[in-house]
């Protein structure tokens, strides 16, 4: 919200200079983002009056004039600005003035000579158009200083407004927190009732009672729409940051800043019928004020005539009906629109509007009459005319549901000492109207204060109108109880910290996304949509971390990076009926070279069993099974799921060629997603006593069928070997000459030790025979001799 301080100051002027105003309202949560003066310093320009305009005679381009600067003795300046002629009241810089960047001096210009420079606004700072000088009302008074007849040591405050403070969208809003915050009394705007002079009403139908509470309009004919703006409006227009269009747009625009309530204006020669509000047909077109058209869809709110639509609900007029200088009779507009029926609509059109800005935060849904009152009276003044009756209709207004505040809460949040009578003054300051029953105040909020609902909200009201500077700060003392921590189970912080010592790098990304990873990476065609998304390209919720790794891998490529490893831990999104799961996973990508650049190590991409080998760190000490899969992430023939104690935790594998064509990753990439909680539940590795027996190795040699993965066949061994089997390990395969085709040669090298004694050679056959029983039964394993 951006408002000049002489503005604000004609609503309450409290004894503060402007900096420490600014600093109130900061202190106070309204952040004074900004405060600039209107104009950059210069001096020695006074309101000049050109007396008389003769051709250079020695360029033509260049023009002669003589100047009255108010001391009656007109001087001669070269001018070669298109606009001046005689009579034209322009700033005019005396010799020795000092603009900015420029100093004034007496000067020859092409033979004649110059006493002074009349002026544009680039010239002086106010604006960047150089297209000819600054023309000032025919009122101004010749030989004033220029500063202070446009005011330009006024200052331009700029708040940096929380969403849920619309009730500061105004300058009379802004007003009301000044005179609460300082105590000075804040008047309102001044606004009285309009009588008809004609009958003439339009007839109004709100067809979407939720959608729209009220809706007022009122007709105005025979005005001159084509009446110029008064200096006075517009110049507090542009210095809020609006430029002046025409006196009828002006004024809603002004009563928009004024009051926070936006208005529109139609050519009421242009509209069919009555007035309806209602929901767009799915398809219907509109042509809009900006001159783009949109295809609406049934969530659009629209005001529409007998025909068609003719504007977008509390977003923008229609082209059709737009106000010209042509215009004689209009019909204005001043509703109160849900703040859910405008929010997110703007952003699927992509249109930004102040109206709408404020109809999502929610505008005062009793100020709708006030505000067209206030605009017909601005309106007659300008453009003259003869008003009519206003005609109302209502839909579904919000409730206000009375807020309790309890003082002895109020001062245990706030740690500090807070009274009754002072937390009842402090809302009635804010215009809250309260009740107090002893210790108990009940608030029923104001139609512009949708920010207060429970009792939280009160007490912060009663905390920054005190002065959040003014409370202090205390280190809260008392005892604290270490709680017991399991040190059997890993955490999600043991699982980064691990596969950062394994050199990847953690990413943090939204858990929205485009639609096109969930279609490409996860072959879901029904993701999680958003019903409000941030924007276009995040729509839906992520069911695999994969897409972000892929985003942000070829975002490092873009940037020469060669070498990547990235993982990320969060959760996804997954429809499961009317329910939504939200699994925590942890991914991780690798892209590029196997290991740094480096003399001792030849360079080699990475590869499936690079990534392999850091899954199996992460569920050390448990071996894991893998088991090719189709995915739709990943290359086939060159992926797998991967199993734990018979269930499916995750997957790996190479990504898709056609994903990496599509996403521009031209080197080789594996990725990982596991399901964390499979992770988080596998015991860590625990003490255990150093044996002082010797250990018994003996190395087994068998063929079993070609089909059998080497990791379900440790995995099985190790799960039903005797106790005093310490290791299994894997050292060869083997095919070719003496084993069949369908078959392959495994020597395994097993190691049995007993911490209590020393094994005998029965023991360590009887192990044995155990693990060929295995190899026989589950695989169908054949001893090698």
């Amino acid at each position: 919200m951006k408002f000049p301080e002489s503005w604000l100051r004609t609503l309450v002027d409290p004894p503060l200079d402007s900096a420490a105003l600014a600093e109130r309202l900061t202190m106070s949560g309204l952040e004074v983002e900004q405060l600039e003066p209107v104009a950059p310093a210069f001096s020695g320009v006074v309101v000049g009056r050109v007396t008389a305009v003769a051709a250079h005679p020695n360029a033509d381009r260049l023009r002669v004039t003589l100047v009255d600067a108010g001391d009656g003795r007109p001087v001669s300046v070269v001018c070669g600005a298109p606009n001046v002629r005689p009579g034209m009241l322009a700033p005019f810089a005396r010799v020795g003035a000092q603009l900015p960047g420029l100093e004034i001096k007496l000067a020859q210009v092409r033979g004649v000579e110059s006493h002074g420079m009349l002026c544009s606004a680039k010239e002086l700072g106010l604006s960047a158009d150089a297209a000819g000088l600054l023309e000032l009302p025919e009122d101004a008074p010749v030989g004033a200083a220029l500063r202070e007849y446009l005011n330009l040591d006024d200052l331009l405050f700029t708040l940096k407004l929380t969403s849920n403070r619309a009730d500061c969208l105004s300058v009379e809003g802004i007003a009301r927190e000044v005179g609460a915050i300082t105590g000075t009394a804040a008047a309102r705007v001044s606004v009285k009732p309009v009588p008809a002079v004609i009958p003439d009403r339009m007839a109004i139908e709100i067809a979407a009672p939720q959608a729209c509470g009220r809706y007022c309009a009122r007709l105005v004919r025979g005005v001159n729409a084509g009446a110029r703006t008064p200096a006075w409006m517009a110049e507090r227009l542009v210095r809020s940051g609006l430029r002046p269009v025409s006196a009828i747009v002006d004024v809603t625009n002004y009563v928009l800043l004024e009051l926070g309530q936006p208005l529109h204006a139609f050519d009421a020669g242009k509209l069919a019928g009555g007035m309806h509000v209602r929901l767009a047909g799915e398809g219907e077109t509109l042509a809009l004020l900006n001159g783009e058209s949109r295809t609406l869809h049934a969530r659009c709110l629209v005001i529409a005539d007998d025909r068609c639509a003719v504007a977008l609900a509390g977003i923008m007029g229609g082209a059709e009906t737009a106000v010209s200088a042509a215009t004689t009779d209009i019909l204005l507009e001043s509703a109160f629109f849900a703040p859910e029926a405008i929010a997110g609509r703007g952003r699927d059109l992509a249109l930004a509007t102040d109206s709408s800005h404020r109809f999502e935060r929610g505008v005062d849904f009793e100020g709708q009459a006030r505000a067209l009152e206030r605009a017909t009276t601005l309106i007659l003044d300008l453009c003259g005319g003869q008003p009519g009756p206003v005609a109302e209709a209502c839909g579904e207004l919000p409730a206000r549901q009375p807020v309790r505040l309890r003082v002895a809460r109020a001062r245990q949040v706030l740690g500090i000492e807070v009274s009754t009578d002072t937390a009842a003054e402090t809302l009635a300051r804010l215009g809250l109207s309260p009740e107090v029953q002893g210790e108990l105040i009940t608030v029923t909020p104001p139609a512009c204060r949708y920010d207060l609902a429970i009792e939280e909200d009160l007490i912060e009201e009663v905390a920054r109108i005190h002065g959040y500077d003014r409370i202090p700060a205390t280190v809260p003392a008392g005892t604290q109880a270490m709680l017991p921590a399991s040190e059997g189970t890993r955490t999600a912080d043991d699982i980064r910290a691990l596969l950062a010592r394994r050199d990847y790098q953690e990413i943090v990304s939204f858990s929205f996304v485009e639609a096109s990873w969930e279609r490409d990476f996860c072959a879901n065609a029904s993701p999680v949509a958003l019903a409000n998304p941030i924007a276009s390209q995040m729509s839906v919720m992520r069911s695999s971390l994969i897409g972000s790794l892929v985003d942000r891998a070829r975002f490092n490529l873009s940037r020469q990076q060669e070498r990547i490893r990235l993982f990320e831990v969060g959760r996804c999104f997954l429809e499961s009926g009317d329910e939504t799961l939200q699994p925590l996973r942890v991914a991780g990508l690798a892209v590029g070279p196997a290991v740094p650049l480096q003399w001792g190590t030849a360079v080699r991409s990475v590869d499936f069993y690079d990534v392999k080998s850091d899954l199996e760190a992460l569920l050390a000490p448990v071996a894991i099974e893998t088991r090719v899969v189709q995915h739709p992430a990943l290359h086939p023939g060159k992926s797998a799921e991967v199993i734990l104690d018979g269930r499916v935790i995750g997957v790996l594998g190479e990504l898709h060629p056609a994903w990496a064509k599509k996403y521009d990753l031209p080197y080789l990439s594996v990725v990982f997603e596991i399901d964390l909680s499979s992770i988080l539940d596998r015991k860590i590795p625990s003490h255990a006593e150093v044996p002082r027996f010797p250990f018994v190795r003996r190395d087994i040699a068998v063929e079993v069928g070609a089909q059998h993965p080497v990791s379900a066949i440790v995995g099985a061994l190790k799960k039903r070997a005797p106790g005093i089997v310490s290791e299994v390990v894997l050292f060869d395969v083997f095919r070719g000459k003496g084993i069949d085709s369908d078959k392959k040669s495994l020597a395994f090298r097993v190691t049995m030790q007993d911490t209590s004694k020393t094994l005998t050679d029965a023991e360590v056959e009887a192990a044995v025979a155990t693990l060929l029983k295995v190899l026989r039964e589950e695989f169908g394993g054949r001893l090698r001799e």
